[in-house]
């Protein structure tokens, strides 16, 4: 398997025509060849052509073709007649016949009278009958039939694929360098067809003397690398075994005496060692291993086998498994020399008596390295010469393999025979192998069957037969393979039966095969457990089966999702289709759970990181600290309630078109596509569903393979527009080595988080040049709010190329969509069930029901979570709900004060020094609630007068001293109101826990119900007007002169509010607080129409006033027949804002929005 990747069929670049043609070369040359094995071959070569052509021909609708591959069909079956293969001749005219061939007579089976679904291609050629008269008449004239659909044909072995580098280009991993080394070995043989690719890649390499000695040089590095290891772990030892086929005979043996010496010295077994020396057995080329190496390796795992507790069932395995291909190899390089007295009866005596181990794998292992050893001392048998007169190389089980290779079943089947002629009959074997239902009821189950059916006295042909099925499945020649399990006269034997389920699971289990393989192989098992009839009633082996059904159910270890959907089908249905016994069965297994032992694939393990061929490399070590950061990422999530939001693919489609999001992230990140734009309100759950992205991608994150997924919050980097990506990886401690090998190695999916809060406007996938090359390899999902944007905003976000081309088609967006009715019901479950509150769930559906726009405020998650947490403390349950108005101020009003109660009471239970505890119990007796609002208050005012609202402060004690953020994170009692405040901390940078917290601070900075000054003045206006009602020039609805004051005599608004400084026409979610203040608070309307007045005196006012102009109109406040001469409110947005009868002569109206 490690070279079927280079070894390619040379009709894959051929015309239909072509192909078709070369079928018929093969067949004439068939007519025309006296010695019979040559002519059968290329019966096979032409059959394979035919069935290459036939492919071809159906995808492209060729009728000329077709009526040329039915035509040839029926000649190949004349050819198969006129030699006596009935059943061979009888399969090619039926594929004749369903190509529209006319056949007239031929083809009609004479005394041939096996099934013709069980014959197929070479498949199809009968065996030959000689030696049946030697066989029990019982066993042989049953006959065992498969459906046709299970494995119809021989295929092209499995490959896999590396991409072949360039001149002087950095190795992915060892598995690519010995694709590399294997490619360059095989050009040494002048009968191997290469893909064009690769031949092209191989003349170029052969003019590049030095480029070659680079790659022979990594692979002995790799192995200097592994012994100076101190600790050789799984991993490591996997990455040297794999070069195994590919190294000179010098390093193999230095590998080899590494790996026996690690075993030989070691106190402990350490299997990883024997893991590596089986691989490096099987995977030995031709010629490494001689007999001395081979004796003195099974002397050393004889000794620690019988050293090791028989209670060790892992370990136990592990060895016997080592021995087993020990054995396998000693056999086929016919070693027989082994030392009667000193190691071949110990260890047969050793073997022997596991028999009596309470574990089936290890008594099944123990069989097979019994039968193995029987069969080293001999000369060579019959079947191991009909394998070798073949034009398939066997070495072991790897080696490089032509892609024309087949095993001559015929002539296998009849060494078989002779095994069983020269065991003294296959009628005892018969007899002592069976153990039915009924007898695994009465006996202790499991165990007892299999010990009833693997006898470990005699040689027996079960052991040649499964390494002949081995060679097989290894060359594709699947069709030969179901031919010859129902065919080879061991059919029936318990042992061959259970290696041949090991075998078909293994092939479920290894992805290299297509998923129409790996499905007939487990349709192959349910016919095994199924048939009784065909097969017996080998409780051990239907156990088997319905173990291996239970483990490749699972996705781990290989199995695709499609394979363990049908796999745990299949399980099932055998549980409700089968009898009572069969169900028992079934019962015992899923009580017992899965297998301890997995099935074996070859493909190469997960390599280390960094791997050996890194460290030769000089590659730093990344996944190591990706590991981290995952760990760190995931650990973050907590025990977070989650909903899963749902979104529409714009703001102007209909509710009703609304889809999950994460499916629709999930097929963008399946897609070419580069960019995804996440819009949505404030507080619609964009960064809650950015982590939970995250923490998704985290969970599916395999290895090098899979893409990073990098969270980055872009309010916490300086400057996102550049080198964005090598910014964040800093900050999550990656070195400037390691950020340079992924930048070049590794692709990632970002998930940039708060584009409007770090209040770009720069397009971030075009201004980091992502995708081009020598750049960040990248998928980008990026959120903002919607009211952030303009109406023409998709440019901020295409990506592009190099020349500043947008590609629309690169680009997808989604707006996140309000709660639904089940949506919130959902949290409201979550939440009672995590947080245990005073109010059960009817409580909280009783308050939606009854107060009036609750609901409405609820469809906004972070708004709900807001609700639930002080909705009790707002609202008595039951009593007059329906008269209690609950706005979105409100909900923060509470919210932010029973934070800081929650903090002062967190404070009070910690451990303090002194002066800390004097600084709390001074804040605690101003009122420390109220001295957290006012620190809220200023540091949100802060945070736009210095940082331009930009929400996230660094701060660092020493350069930071003296500046405007030491008055809020320097002193000791600024610090107590830091850790009570609703802020997060992270490294040295500080932020609210939500950005609308920061615009609430603003907005109570603004006006503060709870402020005594406003208190103050609100007195003096009741006291000097007796009405809280605006009474300005331009006062609405009907004025009384008696009642109009003069501005002069009024103190003048305060200059140091927010509202003078800058504009906030554009800050949505702060309006929505203010108009809200307006709608509840009559002094603060007041305060709003004093900037109005006063701007038309002082253009110092003309902020301010634009600033509350807005706010009013937004309020509903209603402006009829006002006198509005002489304002001065540029920028202001009046959108929808009643203005009847009003004057608007001299007023600064530039810019303002109608």
């Amino acid at each position: 398997m490690v070279f079927g990747s280079f070894v390619s069929s040379p009709r894959g670049t051929l015309t239909p025509h072509q192909v078709l043609e070369l079928a018929n070369v093969y067949l004439e040359n068939a007519f025309n060849a006296k010695d019979p094995d040559i002519a059968l071959v290329l019966c096979h070569d032409t059959e394979t052509s035919l069935s290459h052509a036939k492919k071809v021909a159906k995808n492209t609708h060729n009728r000329t073709v077709t009526e040329g591959i039915s035509t040839t069909y029926i000649s190949l079956g004349k050819l198969l007649e006129s030699r006596g293969l009935v059943s061979g001749a009888h399969a090619s005219f039926t594929k004749a016949k369903k190509l529209g061939g006319i056949i007239g007579n031929l083809g009609q089976p004479t005394n041939d009278h096996r099934p013709s679904n069980v014959t197929q291609s070479l498949g199809g050629i009968s065996c030959s009958s000689g030696g049946s008269s030697h066989l029990d008449q019982q066993q042989r004239s049953k006959t065992i039939t498969v459906p046709g659909y299970i494995f119809p044909e021989n295929i092209e072995p499995p490959t896999i694929g590396f991409r072949l580098p360039e001149a002087d280009e950095r190795l992915n991993s060892t598995p690519q360098l010995v694709y590399c080394l294997g490619l360059l070995k095989a050009a040494q043989s002048s009968d191997i067809t290469f893909e064009p690719t690769a031949l092209k890649w191989l003349k170029t390499i052969e003019k590049d003397t030095d480029e070659k000695d680079r790659f022979h040089t990594m692979a002995s590095d790799v192995i200097r690398a592994f012994k100076r290891n101190e600790i050789k772990d799984a991993k490591a030892v996997a990455e040297v075994a794999c070069l195994a086929p590919v190294l000179n005979k010098d390093l193999f043996h230095d590998l080899l005496r590494e790996l026996y010496s690690g075993i030989d010295h070691s106190g402990l077994l350490n299997i990883h060692h024997l893991e590596g020396l089986a691989r490096l057995i099987q995977g030995a080329d031709h010629g490494h291993l001689n007999a001395d190496d081979l004796v003195k390796i099974l002397g050393l795992l004889s000794n620690r086998l019988m050293d090791t507790h028989q209670q060790s069932s892992q370990h136990m395995y592990q060895l016997i498994l080592a021995v087993s291909h020990v054995l396998d190899a000693m056999a086929d390089t016919n070693v027989t020399d082994l030392n009667r007295e000193k190691l071949h009866e110990p260890l047969s005596t050793y073997l022997s008596a596991l028999k009596k181990s309470f574990d089936p794998f290890v008594v099944y292992q123990a069989a097979y390295a019994y039968q193995a050893l029987l069969c080293v001392p001999d000369d060579e048998t019959t079947w191991q010469a009909a394998m070798r007169r073949t034009r398939k190389v066997f070495q072991g089980v790897s080696g490089l393999v032509s892609a024309t290779a087949t095993l001559d079943i015929d002539k296998l089947i009849e060494g078989l025979e002779n095994i069983q002629i020269a065991c003294a009959g296959a009628s005892k074997i018969t007899g002592a192998i069976k153990t039915t239902y009924d007898e695994l009821n009465r006996d202790a189950g499991f165990v007892a069957s299999i010990k009833e059916g693997f006898s470990f006295e005699r040689k027996r042909d079960w052991y040649s037969a499964l390494r002949g099925a081995s060679v097989l499945i290894r060359n594709g020649q699947l069709a030969t393979f179901r031919k010859f399990v129902c065919e080879a006269p061991c059919r029936c034997d318990p042992a061959f039966q259970w290696g041949i389920c090991q075998r078909l699971g293994e092939i479920v289990a290894n992805p290299v095969w297509d998923e129409d393989t790996r499905q007939n192989a487990i349709a192959f098992l349910g016919e095994i457990y199924k048939n009784d009839e065909a097969w017996d009633q080998h409780a051990s082996v239907k156990q088997w089966i319905l173990n291996i059904l239970m483990q490749l159910s699972s996705t781990s270890g290989g199995t695709s999702q499609l394979c363990s959907t049908v796999a745990e089908t299949l399980f099932r249905e055998l549980e409700a289709s089968c009898d009572g016994k069969k169900q028992d069965l079934y019962r015992a297994c899923r009580e017992s759970g899965s297998i301890a032992y997995p099935l074996k694939t070859t493909l190469p393990s997960e390599l280390a990181s960094p791997s050996l061929l890194d460290r030769v490399q000089n590659r730093p070590d990344v996944e190591g600290h990706i590991r981290i950061l995952r760990k760190q990422r995931t650990k973050e999530r907590g025990n977070a309630i989650y909903i899963q939001p749902q979104a529409k693919s714009s703001f102007q489609a209909a509710d009703d078109t609304r889809f999950p999001l994460m499916d629709k992230i999930k097929e963008f990140l399946e897609s070419d596509q580069k960019v995804f734009l996440l819009l949505g309100d404030s507080g619609a759950g964009k960064s809650t569903f950015s982590r939970e992205l995250e923490f998704d991608l985290w969970q599916s994150y395999k290895n090098k393979a899979s893409r990073i997924p990098l969270y980055i919050n872009l309010p916490t980097i300086d400057k996102p527009e550049h080198d964005l990506i090598a910014k964040q990886l800093r900050r999550n401690e990656f070195t400037e080595s390691q950020i340079r090998e992924m930048k070049h190695h590794r692709k990632f999916i970002l998930i940039c988080d708060g584009y409007d809060e770090c209040q770009q406007t720069h397009n971030l996938y075009m201004s980091n040049r992502m995708n081009e090359p020598g750049e960040w390899d990248v998928q980008m999902v990026i959120s903002c709010r919607s009211e952030y944007l303009g109406s023409d905003y998709q440019d901020r976000f295409q990506p592009g190329n190099r020349n500043q081309q947008l590609d629309p088609s690169s680009f997808q967006q989604a707006v996140i969509t309000p709660f639904s009715i089940n949506q919130i019901h959902d949290y409201i479950k979550q939440y009672v069930s995590v947080n245990e509150p005073l109010w059960r769930v009817d409580d909280y559906m009783q308050a939606l029901d009854l107060i009036p726009s609750l609901k409405d405020l609820v469809k906004n998650p972070f708004l709900m979570t807001l609700s639930l947490d002080v909705l009790p403390r707002m609202v008595d349950p039951g009593q007059h709900l329906s008269g209690a108005r609950v706005t979105r101020v409100s909900l923060y009003d509470h919210f932010v004060e029973q934070w800081l109660e929650r903090g002062k009471r967190r404070l009070a239970e910690k451990d303090m020094t002194s002066r800390t505890k004097e600084a709390f119990e001074k804040l605690s007796a101003e009122g420390f609630t109220q001295n957290g609002i006012e620190y809220l208050k200023k540091l949100a005012v802060a945070i736009y007068k210095e940082q331009d609202g930009h929400p996230v402060i660094e701060y660092s004690q020493v350069l930071d001293e003296g500046s405007w953020k030491d008055a809020f994170f320097g002193r000791k009692e600024k610090r107590l109101l830091l850790e009570a405040c609703p802020l997060t901390r992270n490294g040295n940078q500080h932020r609210f826990i939500h950005r609308s917290i920061l615009e609430y601070g603003l907005a109570l900075a603004v006006f503060d119900p709870q402020d005594r000054k406003n208190k103050a003045a609100l007195e003096q206006a009741l006291s000097r007007r007796g009405s809280v009602s605006s009474v300005m020039s331009f006062e609405i609805y009907d004025c009384d002169e008696e009642m109009v004051t003069d501005p002069e005599q009024d103190q003048e608004p305060d200059i140091n509010s927010p509202l003078v400084r800058r504009s906030f026409v554009n800050e949505h979610s702060l309006l929505q607080f203010l108009e809200e203040r307006v709608q509840q608070e009559p002094m603060f309307e007041e305060q709003l129409f004093a900037y109005v007045e006063y701007s038309k005196k002082n253009k110092k006012w003309r902020t301010a006033a634009a600033n509350a102009m807005t706010i009013l109109v937004r309020a509903g406040v209603q402006f009829l027949e006002t006198d509005l001469q002489g304002i001065r409110i540029p920028g202001a947005d009046l959108s929808y804002g009643v203005f009847d009868s009003v004057h608007f002569q001299d007023t600064d109206l530039r810019k303002v929005i109608f």
